[in-house]
């Protein structure tokens, strides 16, 4: 059976993709502070509200608020789907973490499923993780959530911010492991003009054949767009 594909929403992303992310696939989004991870992942969920999917935004960092603000300046409005319970929109408190945690695991996966959710964003996981001191415990939690997240049938952001040493890996480099794919977004400072240049490459995506050049993307008034058809100066 040929794999069913989830459209990002993003133009020349799913081109990169061939179609889409495969259904079903937990995808860690990482890139450094301002290259647009949660945009990307509301986007994602943006594109699943117009094909009527219900989705779940699940926000470490800001809250509520802050985050249908964000989205609506995009012109993204996403009251009507909040009041229509087709999106969800929560917020965990790292500072209880052990509580957090324990409600991920024990709510989380059968919250996804009687919402019926299709589509999940986590952002970002690089804050789940540090709510443990111990390298196993947060390889085994990180697991053990993303196995349970498998289970919903929904297909999964997992947004994840990058080692400022090797832009390449998670901060805790465990994401990308944990990860069926692993979408990186990438800030490079042209050395002679200074100019920044927005790159995005597809490092891993289990199940599917995809580019694997990277593409110059820019962040626009309505959300990223990928140049798939340009290069990288």
């Amino acid at each position: 059976m040929p794999e069913t594909k989830v459209k990002t929403g993003v133009a020349g992303l799913d081109e990169m993709l061939q179609g889409g992310l495969p259904e079903n696939h937990i995808i860690a989004v990482m890139g450094s502070f301002g290259t647009g991870k949660t945009t990307l992942g509301l986007q994602f969920l943006v594109e699943g509200l117009r094909n009527g999917e219900p989705c779940i935004f699940i926000s470490l960092e800001e809250d509520k608020d802050s985050i249908l603000r964000n989205a609506s300046s995009f012109g993204w409005d996403l009251s009507g789907a909040l009041d229509k319970k087709k999106l969800g929109v929560f917020k965990l408190e790292p500072s209880d973490a052990k509580t957090t945690i324990t409600r991920i695991k024990s709510e989380l996966p059968k919250f996804v499923k009687t919402f019926g959710a299709k589509r999940v964003v986590l952002d970002s996981v690089s804050l789940l993780n540090m709510m443990f001191t111990d390298e196993n415990e947060r390889r085994a939690n990180l697991f053990n959530l993303c196995q349970l997240l498998r289970t919903t049938g929904a297909t999964v952001l997992l947004t994840a911010e990058v080692k400022d040493e090797n832009p390449r890996s998670s901060r805790d480099g465990l994401a990308e492991y944990t990860a069926d794919g692993v979408l990186l977004l990438q800030s490079d400072e042209d050395k002679e003009s200074g100019e920044v240049q927005l790159t995005i490459r597809i490092l891993k995506m289990r199940r599917t054949a995809h580019s694997r050049r990277v593409k110059p993307y820019s962040i626009t008034d309505k959300g990223l767009v990928v140049h798939a058809g340009a290069e990288v100066f």
